[in-house]
Protein backbone atom coordinates (compact mmCIF):
# COMPACT_ATOMS: atom_id res chain seq x y z
CA UNK A 1 0.00 0.00 0.00
CA UNK A 2 2.38 2.92 1.34
CA UNK A 3 2.02 6.43 -0.04
CA UNK A 4 2.20 7.93 -3.45
CA UNK A 5 2.80 11.22 -2.72
CA UNK A 6 3.59 13.59 0.10
CA UNK A 7 0.20 15.27 0.43
CA UNK A 8 -1.06 11.18 1.23
CA UNK A 9 1.34 11.08 3.73
CA UNK A 10 0.86 14.66 5.11
CA UNK A 11 -3.04 13.77 5.07
CA UNK A 12 -2.31 10.41 7.16
CA UNK A 13 0.26 12.48 9.91
CA UNK A 14 -2.42 14.92 10.43
CA UNK A 15 -5.13 11.38 11.06
CA UNK A 16 -2.25 10.48 13.81
CA UNK A 17 -2.29 14.31 15.69
CA UNK A 18 0.86 15.54 14.19
CA UNK A 19 0.95 19.29 13.86
CA UNK A 20 4.26 19.72 11.62
CA UNK A 21 6.48 17.55 9.66
CA UNK A 22 10.08 17.79 8.79
CA UNK A 23 11.92 15.40 5.77
CA UNK A 24 15.46 14.89 5.23
CA UNK A 25 17.20 13.76 1.75
CA UNK A 26 19.08 10.60 3.54
CA UNK A 27 22.89 9.70 2.32
CA UNK A 28 24.84 6.58 2.28
CA UNK A 29 26.08 7.32 5.76
CA UNK A 30 22.87 7.30 7.29
CA UNK A 31 22.16 3.92 8.32
CA UNK A 32 21.56 1.99 11.80
CA UNK A 33 25.47 1.78 12.17
CA UNK A 34 26.75 5.08 11.22
CA UNK A 35 23.47 6.57 13.11
CA UNK A 36 21.17 9.35 11.18
CA UNK A 37 23.36 12.34 10.85
CA UNK A 38 20.59 15.17 11.67
CA UNK A 39 22.62 18.55 11.79
CA UNK A 40 26.09 20.17 12.48
CA UNK A 41 25.08 21.82 15.64
CA UNK A 42 22.65 22.08 18.58
CA UNK A 43 20.22 23.61 16.61
CA UNK A 44 17.99 20.35 15.91
CA UNK A 45 17.19 20.23 19.50
CA UNK A 46 14.59 23.38 18.97
CA UNK A 47 12.61 21.30 15.78
CA UNK A 48 12.27 18.17 17.38
CA UNK A 49 11.29 16.88 21.11
CA UNK A 50 12.84 14.41 23.18
CA UNK A 51 13.01 13.81 26.72
CA UNK A 52 15.64 14.04 29.78
CA UNK A 53 19.18 15.13 28.33
CA UNK A 54 21.61 13.12 30.23
CA UNK A 55 25.42 13.31 30.12
CA UNK A 56 28.00 10.62 29.10
CA UNK A 57 31.71 11.84 29.78
CA UNK A 58 33.52 8.62 30.49
CA UNK A 59 33.72 7.31 27.04
CA UNK A 60 36.33 7.51 24.12
CA UNK A 61 33.54 10.25 22.53
CA UNK A 62 31.78 12.43 25.60
CA UNK A 63 28.23 12.93 24.68
CA UNK A 64 25.06 13.81 25.90
CA UNK A 65 21.72 11.62 24.91
CA UNK A 66 17.98 12.48 24.73
CA UNK A 67 15.38 9.47 24.43
CA UNK A 68 12.61 10.23 21.57
CA UNK A 69 8.76 9.10 21.75
CA UNK A 70 9.29 7.52 18.59
CA UNK A 71 7.12 5.15 16.27
CA UNK A 72 7.45 3.87 12.30
CA UNK A 73 4.59 3.48 10.10
CA UNK A 74 5.00 0.77 7.31
CA UNK A 75 3.20 0.23 4.17
CA UNK A 76 0.12 -1.55 5.57
CA UNK A 77 0.00 2.07 7.88
CA UNK A 78 0.69 -0.03 10.64
CA UNK A 79 2.96 1.69 12.99
CA UNK A 80 4.85 0.64 16.52
CA UNK A 81 7.01 2.31 18.87
CA UNK A 82 10.93 1.84 18.47
CA UNK A 83 11.62 2.34 21.91
CA UNK A 84 15.45 2.67 21.87
CA UNK A 85 15.75 5.66 19.75
CA UNK A 86 17.55 8.38 20.90
CA UNK A 87 19.66 11.81 19.94
CA UNK A 88 22.77 11.43 21.02
CA UNK A 89 24.51 15.13 20.53
CA UNK A 90 28.37 14.82 20.52
CA UNK A 91 29.85 18.81 21.44
CA UNK A 92 33.28 18.28 20.58
CA UNK A 93 32.43 18.67 16.93
CA UNK A 94 29.13 19.55 17.29
CA UNK A 95 26.59 17.33 15.73
CA UNK A 96 23.63 15.45 16.46
CA UNK A 97 22.64 11.98 15.24
CA UNK A 98 19.64 9.28 15.58
CA UNK A 99 20.55 6.53 17.07
CA UNK A 100 18.47 3.34 18.23
CA UNK A 101 15.75 3.57 15.85
CA UNK A 102 15.21 0.21 14.51
CA UNK A 103 15.58 -2.33 17.81
CA UNK A 104 12.41 -4.12 19.28
CA UNK A 105 10.46 -2.64 16.81
CA UNK A 106 8.70 -4.64 13.94
CA UNK A 107 7.55 -1.93 11.79
CA UNK A 108 10.94 -0.19 11.41
CA UNK A 109 12.43 -0.61 8.15
CA UNK A 110 15.26 -2.56 8.40
CA UNK A 111 16.17 -3.60 5.38
CA UNK A 112 16.42 -0.26 3.69
CA UNK A 113 18.54 1.32 6.98
CA UNK A 114 21.65 -1.47 6.63
CA UNK A 115 24.70 -0.03 5.94
CA UNK A 116 25.83 -0.10 2.22
CA UNK A 117 28.58 -2.11 1.44
CA UNK A 118 32.01 -0.61 0.77
CA UNK A 119 31.86 -1.76 -3.27
CA UNK A 120 28.50 -0.36 -3.50
CA UNK A 121 29.47 3.18 -2.34
CA UNK A 122 29.46 5.84 -4.70
CA UNK A 123 30.96 9.43 -4.02
CA UNK A 124 31.30 9.78 -0.45
CA UNK A 125 28.10 11.26 1.72
CA UNK A 126 26.20 11.59 -1.78
CA UNK A 127 22.35 11.48 -1.81
CA UNK A 128 21.16 8.40 -2.51
CA UNK A 129 17.04 8.86 -3.27
CA UNK A 130 15.79 7.47 0.44
CA UNK A 131 13.95 9.89 2.36
CA UNK A 132 13.13 10.06 6.19
CA UNK A 133 9.85 11.80 6.96
CA UNK A 134 9.32 12.99 10.58
CA UNK A 135 5.21 13.96 11.85
CA UNK A 136 5.44 15.46 14.81
CA UNK A 137 2.44 15.70 17.76
CA UNK A 138 1.98 17.91 20.88
CA UNK A 139 2.49 15.33 22.62
CA UNK A 140 6.02 14.89 21.86
CA UNK A 141 5.60 11.71 20.00
CA UNK A 142 7.26 11.56 16.82
CA UNK A 143 5.75 9.47 14.13
CA UNK A 144 8.58 8.19 10.82
CA UNK A 145 7.97 6.81 7.36
CA UNK A 146 10.95 5.82 5.09
CA UNK A 147 10.63 6.37 1.17
CA UNK A 148 12.98 4.11 -0.33
CA UNK A 149 14.62 4.88 -3.20
CA UNK A 150 13.28 4.65 -6.32
CA UNK A 151 9.72 4.87 -4.94
CA UNK A 152 6.70 7.35 -5.96
CA UNK A 153 6.91 9.05 -3.13
CA UNK A 154 10.82 9.55 -2.85
CA UNK A 155 10.48 11.38 -6.43
CA UNK A 156 7.70 13.22 -5.24
CA UNK A 157 8.81 14.95 -2.57
CA UNK A 158 12.29 15.35 -4.35
CA UNK A 159 10.15 17.06 -7.11
CA UNK A 160 7.89 18.74 -5.49
CA UNK A 161 9.41 19.86 -2.33
CA UNK A 162 13.21 19.33 -2.18
CA UNK A 163 14.08 20.77 -5.93
CA UNK A 164 11.66 23.96 -5.18
CA UNK A 165 14.00 25.27 -2.14
CA UNK A 166 16.60 27.32 -3.09
CA UNK A 167 20.17 25.84 -2.59
CA UNK A 168 21.18 28.80 -0.02
CA UNK A 169 18.05 27.48 2.03
CA UNK A 170 18.22 23.85 1.70
CA UNK A 171 18.60 22.00 5.43
CA UNK A 172 19.19 19.35 6.66
CA UNK A 173 15.67 19.09 8.32
CA UNK A 174 13.38 20.76 6.27
CA UNK A 175 9.75 21.56 6.21
CA UNK A 176 7.35 19.11 5.18
CA UNK A 177 4.04 20.71 4.37
CA UNK A 178 1.27 19.70 6.17
CA UNK A 179 -2.66 20.69 5.05
CA UNK A 180 -4.40 22.32 7.35
CA UNK A 181 -6.72 24.55 7.95
CA UNK A 182 -5.27 26.58 10.64
CA UNK A 183 -3.92 30.17 10.19
CA UNK A 184 0.26 30.23 10.19
CA UNK A 185 1.47 30.60 13.56
CA UNK A 186 3.07 34.04 13.41
CA UNK A 187 -0.33 35.47 12.50
CA UNK A 188 -2.28 33.51 14.53
CA UNK A 189 0.08 34.78 17.76
CA UNK A 190 -0.37 38.66 16.51
CA UNK A 191 -4.20 37.91 16.35
CA UNK A 192 -4.17 37.07 19.94
CA UNK A 193 -1.42 39.86 20.75
CA UNK A 194 -3.97 42.20 18.85
CA UNK A 195 -6.79 40.84 20.90
CA UNK A 196 -5.21 41.61 24.15
CA UNK A 197 -4.08 44.67 23.56
CA UNK A 198 -7.25 45.83 22.59
CA UNK A 199 -8.73 44.89 25.85
CA UNK A 200 -7.24 48.02 27.17
CA UNK A 201 -6.51 47.27 31.17
CA UNK A 202 -7.49 43.64 32.41
CA UNK A 203 -7.87 42.26 35.75
CA UNK A 204 -5.09 40.18 36.67
CA UNK A 205 -6.10 36.78 36.37
CA UNK A 206 -4.56 32.86 36.10
CA UNK A 207 -5.76 30.28 34.85
CA UNK A 208 -5.67 26.61 36.98
CA UNK A 209 -5.43 22.96 36.06
CA UNK A 210 -8.87 22.47 36.40
CA UNK A 211 -9.36 25.03 33.21
CA UNK A 212 -10.81 27.57 35.02
CA UNK A 213 -9.59 31.34 35.41
CA UNK A 214 -9.81 33.06 38.62
CA UNK A 215 -8.67 36.97 39.93
CA UNK A 216 -4.89 36.71 41.43
CA UNK A 217 -3.78 39.52 42.91
CA UNK A 218 -0.25 38.77 43.62
CA UNK A 219 2.59 41.71 41.83
CA UNK A 220 3.85 38.46 39.33
CA UNK A 221 0.33 38.17 37.84
CA UNK A 222 1.64 39.91 34.40
CA UNK A 223 3.07 36.94 32.85
CA UNK A 224 -0.13 34.81 34.23
CA UNK A 225 -2.88 37.26 33.07
CA UNK A 226 -1.70 37.17 29.35
CA UNK A 227 -0.85 32.94 29.89
CA UNK A 228 -4.64 32.70 30.62
CA UNK A 229 -5.85 34.54 27.65
CA UNK A 230 -4.02 32.53 25.24
CA UNK A 231 -5.72 29.27 27.05
CA UNK A 232 -2.26 28.69 29.03
CA UNK A 233 -2.71 26.68 32.44
CA UNK A 234 0.96 27.44 34.46
CA UNK A 235 3.77 24.68 33.82
CA UNK A 236 7.00 23.93 35.12
CA UNK A 237 7.21 22.26 31.49
CA UNK A 238 10.18 23.03 29.36
CA UNK A 239 8.56 23.71 26.62
CA UNK A 240 6.94 26.89 24.24
CA UNK A 241 3.59 28.59 25.22
CA UNK A 242 1.83 28.83 21.85
CA UNK A 243 1.87 27.04 18.70
CA UNK A 244 5.82 26.81 18.99
CA UNK A 245 6.07 30.47 20.81
CA UNK A 246 7.50 31.30 24.05
CA UNK A 247 5.58 34.27 25.62
CA UNK A 248 8.00 36.40 27.72
CA UNK A 249 5.81 39.19 29.65
CA UNK A 250 7.66 42.03 31.19
CA UNK A 251 7.30 45.69 33.05
CA UNK A 252 10.50 46.88 33.00
CA UNK A 253 13.91 47.07 30.63
CA UNK A 254 15.77 43.36 32.62
CA UNK A 255 13.79 40.22 31.56
CA UNK A 256 13.95 37.12 33.08
CA UNK A 257 15.21 33.93 29.97
CA UNK A 258 14.54 31.19 32.20
CA UNK A 259 14.40 30.08 35.48
CA UNK A 260 16.09 26.31 35.93
CA UNK A 261 17.73 25.29 39.62
CA UNK A 262 21.33 23.97 39.93
CA UNK A 263 21.38 20.50 39.31
CA UNK A 264 24.63 19.72 40.81
CA UNK A 265 26.50 20.65 43.62
CA UNK A 266 25.66 21.78 47.31
CA UNK A 267 22.83 23.94 46.18
CA UNK A 268 21.14 21.06 44.82
CA UNK A 269 22.43 18.55 47.53
CA UNK A 270 20.84 20.78 50.53
CA UNK A 271 18.07 23.26 48.41
CA UNK A 272 17.56 26.75 47.95
CA UNK A 273 16.51 26.94 51.82
CA UNK A 274 20.04 25.83 53.57
CA UNK A 275 22.08 27.00 50.45
CA UNK A 276 20.61 30.57 51.07
CA UNK A 277 20.84 30.65 54.63
CA UNK A 278 25.11 29.30 54.29
CA UNK A 279 25.90 32.03 51.68
CA UNK A 280 23.15 35.07 51.82
CA UNK A 281 23.63 38.19 53.46
CA UNK A 282 21.17 39.93 56.27
CA UNK A 283 18.67 42.52 55.51
CA UNK A 284 17.36 45.44 58.68
CA UNK A 285 15.37 42.80 59.24
CA UNK A 286 17.35 40.27 61.62
CA UNK A 287 14.46 37.44 60.64
CA UNK A 288 15.62 37.78 57.44
CA UNK A 289 18.28 36.14 54.74
CA UNK A 290 18.89 36.98 51.17
CA UNK A 291 20.72 35.22 48.66
CA UNK A 292 20.97 37.70 45.36
CA UNK A 293 23.35 38.82 42.65
CA UNK A 294 23.56 39.48 40.45
CA UNK A 295 26.19 37.52 38.94
CA UNK A 296 28.26 37.45 35.74
CA UNK A 297 31.04 35.55 34.67
CA UNK A 298 34.53 35.89 36.28
CA UNK A 299 33.54 39.69 37.87
CA UNK A 300 32.86 39.88 41.13
CA UNK A 301 29.75 39.65 43.07
CA UNK A 302 28.75 42.79 45.43
CA UNK A 303 26.83 40.78 47.73
CA UNK A 304 28.36 37.46 47.51
CA UNK A 305 32.16 36.29 48.07
CA UNK A 306 31.10 33.34 45.58
CA UNK A 307 32.15 33.73 42.15
CA UNK A 308 30.30 32.75 38.84
CA UNK A 309 32.84 31.08 36.20
CA UNK A 310 32.11 29.17 33.09
CA UNK A 311 34.07 25.79 32.62
CA UNK A 312 34.10 23.36 29.63
CA UNK A 313 33.67 25.84 26.71
CA UNK A 314 35.59 26.85 24.03
CA UNK A 315 35.28 30.57 23.22
CA UNK A 316 37.62 30.65 20.59
CA UNK A 317 36.22 27.41 18.71
CA UNK A 318 32.81 28.32 20.03
CA UNK A 319 32.48 24.26 21.13
CA UNK A 320 31.87 22.77 24.33
CA UNK A 321 35.12 21.26 24.80
CA UNK A 322 34.36 19.67 28.07
CA UNK A 323 30.81 17.76 28.56
CA UNK A 324 31.10 17.45 32.10
CA UNK A 325 31.20 21.22 32.38
CA UNK A 326 28.60 23.65 32.78
CA UNK A 327 27.95 27.40 34.78
CA UNK A 328 29.24 27.15 38.18
CA UNK A 329 29.23 29.44 41.25
CA UNK A 330 32.58 28.12 42.91
CA UNK A 331 34.00 29.73 46.90
CA UNK A 332 36.94 31.53 47.92
CA UNK A 333 38.88 27.91 47.77
CA UNK A 334 37.71 27.67 43.82
CA UNK A 335 35.12 24.87 44.63
CA UNK A 336 32.26 24.84 42.57
CA UNK A 337 29.00 24.75 45.04
CA UNK A 338 25.79 25.18 42.45
CA UNK A 339 26.40 24.09 39.04
CA UNK A 340 24.16 23.99 35.92
CA UNK A 341 25.28 21.59 33.84
CA UNK A 342 25.46 21.83 30.07
CA UNK A 343 23.34 19.19 29.44
CA UNK A 344 19.99 20.47 31.63
CA UNK A 345 20.89 23.81 30.45
CA UNK A 346 20.52 22.55 27.02
CA UNK A 347 17.79 21.15 27.58
CA UNK A 348 15.88 24.63 29.02
CA UNK A 349 17.52 27.14 26.38
CA UNK A 350 16.64 24.82 23.09
CA UNK A 351 13.20 23.81 24.19
CA UNK A 352 11.76 27.41 24.92
CA UNK A 353 13.86 29.84 22.50
CA UNK A 354 13.71 29.03 19.27
CA UNK A 355 11.20 31.24 19.05
CA UNK A 356 10.40 33.96 21.59
CA UNK A 357 7.75 37.04 22.09
CA UNK A 358 8.58 39.34 24.32
CA UNK A 359 5.72 41.97 25.30
CA UNK A 360 5.78 44.83 27.93
CA UNK A 361 3.47 45.77 30.20
CA UNK A 362 1.74 48.25 32.85
CA UNK A 363 -0.14 47.55 35.53
CA UNK A 364 -1.87 49.54 38.39
CA UNK A 365 -3.92 48.93 41.60
CA UNK A 366 -7.48 49.69 42.41
CA UNK A 367 -9.49 51.19 45.16
CA UNK A 368 -10.36 47.30 46.43
CA UNK A 369 -6.70 46.46 45.67
CA UNK A 370 -7.26 44.74 42.81
CA UNK A 371 -4.96 44.26 40.31
CA UNK A 372 -5.16 45.32 36.32
CA UNK A 373 -2.69 45.54 33.48
CA UNK A 374 -2.65 46.60 30.02
CA UNK A 375 -0.02 45.42 27.23
CA UNK A 376 1.88 47.25 24.62
CA UNK A 377 1.15 46.98 21.38
CA UNK A 378 4.81 47.12 20.27
CA UNK A 379 6.54 43.75 20.78
CA UNK A 380 9.54 41.74 20.09
CA UNK A 381 10.10 38.66 18.25
CA UNK A 382 13.38 36.57 18.21
CA UNK A 383 12.91 33.37 15.67
CA UNK A 384 16.23 31.14 15.81
CA UNK A 385 18.83 30.47 18.47
CA UNK A 386 21.87 28.54 19.04
CA UNK A 387 22.77 27.17 22.21
CA UNK A 388 26.61 28.81 22.00
CA UNK A 389 24.99 32.18 21.72
CA UNK A 390 23.77 32.03 24.96
CA UNK A 391 26.86 30.99 26.76
CA UNK A 392 28.66 33.59 24.34
CA UNK A 393 26.33 36.13 26.58
CA UNK A 394 27.34 35.03 29.60
CA UNK A 395 30.86 35.25 29.01
CA UNK A 396 30.02 38.88 27.60
CA UNK A 397 28.35 40.00 30.40
CA UNK A 398 24.68 39.80 29.07
CA UNK A 399 23.22 37.21 30.69
CA UNK A 400 23.27 37.52 34.08
CA UNK A 401 22.45 35.01 36.97
CA UNK A 402 20.05 36.91 38.98
CA UNK A 403 18.79 35.17 42.07
CA UNK A 404 16.40 36.33 44.52
CA UNK A 405 15.85 33.68 47.16
CA UNK A 406 14.34 34.93 50.48
CA UNK A 407 14.28 33.28 53.98
CA UNK A 408 12.32 34.36 56.84
CA UNK A 409 12.39 32.73 60.03
CA UNK A 410 9.52 32.95 62.54
CA UNK A 411 9.43 33.36 66.77
CA UNK A 412 9.99 29.78 66.96
CA UNK A 413 13.13 29.74 64.67
CA UNK A 414 11.70 27.81 61.63
CA UNK A 415 12.21 29.22 58.37
CA UNK A 416 10.60 28.45 54.80
CA UNK A 417 11.82 29.77 51.82
CA UNK A 418 11.41 29.60 47.73
CA UNK A 419 14.14 28.49 44.72
CA UNK A 420 13.89 31.64 42.80
CA UNK A 421 17.37 31.47 40.60
CA UNK A 422 16.67 33.49 37.13
CA UNK A 423 19.15 33.93 34.08
CA UNK A 424 18.28 38.14 33.50
CA UNK A 425 18.88 40.11 30.38
CA UNK A 426 18.20 43.49 28.90
CA UNK A 427 16.19 44.26 26.28
CA UNK A 428 19.14 46.15 24.61
CA UNK A 429 21.00 42.68 24.19
CA UNK A 430 18.27 40.27 23.30
CA UNK A 431 19.05 40.49 19.32
CA UNK A 432 22.61 38.79 21.10
CA UNK A 433 20.71 35.81 21.38
CA UNK A 434 18.94 35.24 18.23
CA UNK A 435 19.14 34.60 14.48
CA UNK A 436 16.67 37.02 13.81
CA UNK A 437 15.42 40.16 16.18
CA UNK A 438 12.60 42.51 15.52
CA UNK A 439 10.92 45.22 16.86
CA UNK A 440 6.82 44.69 15.65
CA UNK A 441 3.79 46.97 15.88
CA UNK A 442 0.94 44.04 16.07
CA UNK A 443 -1.45 46.93 14.62
CA UNK A 444 0.91 47.87 11.70
CA UNK A 445 4.25 45.86 11.06
CA UNK A 446 1.84 42.60 10.35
Amino acid sequence: MGFSTYKELGDYFIKLGATYALFKMLSENDNSKQQIYLGGSFNVLQQLPFGEIKEYVDIAKPNYKAPMDFYWINDSLDYAKAPNTQLILYPKYPEVRLSGFLSECDTAPSKDLQPIPKEARGESNQKDGRVLILGICPDKKVYAYLATKNSTLAKDIEQSLYSNIPEKDRKVLNQFPLKSNDIADKDSLILMLRDLVNKDWIQSVRMYADGSTRPYNASNGGGYTMEAHFGIIPNGEAAPDYKGWELKSHSKTRITLMTPEPDKGLYHEIGAKEFAIRYGHYTKKENERYFTGPFQVNKPCKVSDLKMVLSGFNLKTQKIDDAAGGIMLINQSEEPVAIWSFSSLLQHWCNKHHHACYVRYQSKVDSDKNRFYKYSPIVHLGEGTDFAKFLNAMVNGYVQYDPGIKVIFDENGESKAKPRSQFRTTLKKLETLYDSFEKVDIFKDI
